[in-house]
This record gives structure tokens, C-alpha cells and sequence, in this order.
């Protein structure tokens, strides 16, 4: 957003407008709303600040549900934003450890910090980029335990904080994040204080980055991996040193241990066919989730588990095995077209498959729907016809 748009939009008439609009929708006619907008006497940077805010608005209901019609964004802010129930997730254990003065160091909109707010943390918001940290200062208005100041984190006195959130940035030029100054701030300066830290990262990074000591959290939501979590001091749980925290459907299930679990042993399919979530992956828990559900690996190399007992867990998603086939071009497409598919999901793990181009090339004309796992069973390349199996 331009500076322009921004001094249009903060203004009483700029927030009228933007409120009197109708929800977004895919397929709105910008040329046209433009238009009306313009024949309503509006100056055309209003025009232009308004819509984009409404577009983002409809766009963050995926992250923040009602409360996105009464906050402003910008496209980079909302991208990197903590989805809202995540963000509670993460204030409460800040409110739990005791701690109660924390700085926000790099907030971006202020996702993190509306939710320490909400349960009266008081929270120092610090954004560098000028009209980040003015939207930010939007957002947080209504909460008088938050401030927002612009400022680069290296910049801020922590002298009277209890502990510390970042939310560090990749930098541009970073090629394989794999160094701690890839980040900006540095990970050297995120976790290089005696006060209690709570790091925002990417799912991906380099676990040889990870700091002695910390509890290391995987978050995932709705089976998407959307963050690690690197929490130190105080906001680390004694016992802990891998996490990995699962919502699906508003419900929150975690999975937790000391260290990366030993992975189980492979075995033979079996009935059932588990897929683990991918914060039991990333976490390296999938050997403990393997003997709470009496299942074996499929593959010694290969997140697949496999056993014959059904046991209900939030933690990954069960198949019923229907067929074992050869991984072979031919025998899928004869005994497919028997069964009469015409919709096949392709899932795949272990075999260097695009399952768009093997979908296309089976050419199935059925009328039934069904899933096929792609993977090895040891040296062998299998394909398993599976069913889901509601949990």
C-alpha cells in the first residue's frame, strides 16, 4: 500500500467508506466498482485504498474469521500473519508462564499482538516499516494494554519486558535459510537474550539452527504445516522438546516429547494405511504416533504407517486398504476401469511421479470417485487403492 492510500483511509470519511462496502467476492467487477465509487464523488486514491482493503478483508476471513471486517491489512502483513485461534494459542502461553509484559518485536499487522491484548497481556508492538506499523496502530486501537512504535527490533530497550515474540523476516537474498543472519532480525539476535523468547519460523527450517535446550513446535491447521514455534526460558515446558500441535475443525490435539522419537519398524501392509498430519512429520514423532496406534512403517525411509487395528487419532488420516497393485501403468488402468473411476486423488510419497501427468495418462472415464496411494513397500514400488476412514 502506498503512503497516499494510507493517509486516504485513515480518515473518518476513508473507514466509512471501506465499511459501507459490500463483502468481496470472487468475480467482483473492479472496473465497475471503481467506477461507481468515482461517480459518487470520491477521489480516486480513496477509490483505490478501499477496494484493495476490502479485497484483503474477504481474502483474511480463512485467518481471522468475523474479526477481518473490522481490521486493515496489507498484502505482504497478511501473508505472513498468525492465523487468529494460532495467535490465542501462542498469548496464552506467555499468560501461563506468568509473564505479562511482552514486546511484539517485528508485528506486522499485529496479529500476535491483538491476541495478547485480548487477555490483557501488556504488549509493546514494534514494527520497522511505516505503514505497517500504522495499520498495526489501527488494529490494536481498541486495546489499551497494546502500543505500536516504529522502530527496527535491534533498536528496542527490552529493559522493562518479561519476554519477548518475534516474527522474523527471510531476507530477499537468502538462498538456502540455512544461516541465522537470513533472517532479519537475525537468529542470532532472536534468541540471544536472557528473557523468555517465543520464535516465529518457518515449518522448514534447519534444525541444526534450533537452539539447545528449546521446545521446538510444529503447528499445523486444517493438515496444513503453517508455522514452527521455537520457545525458550520460561515459555518452554520442562519435558519438552518436540511439539507438534494439530487443529482441524476448531479442536486442538497435541503431540509432544523430549526428543525425536526412534522411528518404528517397517513391516507388512496392513488393513489400514495412515497418513501422519505433517507437524508429526516435521516434529520426528512419527515412530511415537506409530506404537499409540500398534501400526508399523510401511517404508523404512517413507511417513507411512500401516497396521490392522483401527484406532481413532487426531493426528493422522486413516485409509481401509482395498487392493495392493504393482506401481504399473497398465494394471491401474485395467483394473480402474473395471471399478468404473472416473475421479481419482493420487497421493504419493517415495516415488518420483506427478500424480496431474499419471492421472491424465490412465485417461479414466468412470463414474465413481477414488483414491489411490502411490509409495514402496521396501524395494517394491506399490499402489493402494484405499478408502477414508471417517475418525
Amino acid at each position: 500500500m502506498e503512503t497516499s492510500e494510507l493517509r486516504a483511509l485513515l480518515t473518518p470519511e476513508g473507514i466509512r467508506l471501506l465499511d459501507s462496502l459490500p463483502r468481496w467476492e470472487t468475480g467482483t467487477d473492479v472496473v465497475r466498482s471503481v467506477a461507481d465509487l468515482r461517480r459518487q464523488g470520491h477521489d480516486p486514491v480513496l477509490v483505490a485504498a478501499v477496494l484493495s482493503q476490502s479485497r484483503l478483508r474477504a481474502k483474511a476471513e480463512a485467518k481471522f474469521g468475523d474479526f477481518a471486517s473490522s481490521l486493515l491489512f496489507t498484502a505482504a502483513g497478511l501473508e505472513q500473519a498468525t492465523r487468529l485461534p494460532v495467535a490465542a494459542l501462542h498469548a496464552g502461553r506467555f499468560r501461563d508462564a506468568g509473564l505479562h509484559r511482552v514486546a511484539d518485536l517485528g508485528c506486522g499487522i499485529g496479529a500476535d499482538a491483538l491476541a495478547m491484548a485480548a487477555i490483557d497481556l501488556e504488549v509493546t508492538a514494534v514494527e520497522r516499516d511505516e505503514v505497517t506499523a500504522a495499520i498495526a496502530a489501527f488494529n490494536l486501537a481498541a486495546w489499551p494494554s497494546a502500543s505500536v512504535v516504529q522502530a527496527s527490533a535491534e533498536d528496542v530497550d527490552l529493559s522493562g519486558f518479561d519476554a519477548l515474540w518475534l516474527d522474523p523476516a527471510r531476507r530477499s537474498s537468502a538462498k538456502r535459510l540455512a544461516d541465522p543472519r537470513d533472517w532479519s532480525p537475525s537468529l542470532d539476535f532472536a534468541f540471544g537474550h536472557d528473557l523468555p523468547v517465543g520464535v516465529k519460523l518457518g515449518p522448514g527450517l534447519d534444525r541444526d539452527l534450533l537452539p539447545a535446550g528449546a521446545e521446538a513446535q510444529w503447528v499445523s491447521v486444517d493438515r496444513d504445516v503453517v508455522e514452527l514455534v521455537v520457545w525458550t526460558g520460561a515459555l518452554a515446558r520442562p519435558g519438552v522438546g518436540r511439539s507438534a500441535l494439530v487443529i482441524a475443525g476448531g479442536a486442538a490435539a497435541e503431540l509432544t516429547a523430549e526428543r525425536d522419537s526412534p522411528d518404528a519398524e517397517p513391516g507388512d501392509l496392513g488393513t489400514y494405511l495412515y497418513e501422519p498430519d505433517g507437524a508429526v512429520i516435521r516434529a520426528r514423532l512419527i515412530g511415537d504416533l506409530a506404537r499409540s496406534l500398534d501400526a508399523h512403517m510401511l517404508d523404512p525411509t517413507i511417513a507411512y504407517l500401516t497396521g490392522d487395528t483401527l484406532a481413532p487419532t487426531p493426528f493422522a488420516t486413516a485409509f481401509r486398504v482395498v487392493e495392493r497393485f504393482a506401481l504399473d501403468e497398465k494394471t491401474l488402468k485395467r483394473e480402474l476401469t473395471a471399478r468404473d473411476v472416473g475421479t481419482l486423488e493420487i497421493k504419493k510419497r517415495g516415488v518420483d511421479i506427478d500424480p496431474a501427468v499419471f492421472r491424465k495418462r490412465l485417461n479414466l472415464r468412470g463414474s465413481r470417485a477414488a483414491t489411490l496411494v502411490l509409495s514402496r513397500s521396501g524395494a517394491k514400488r506399490v499402489a493402494l487403492l484405499v478408502e477414508r476412514v471417517a475418525q
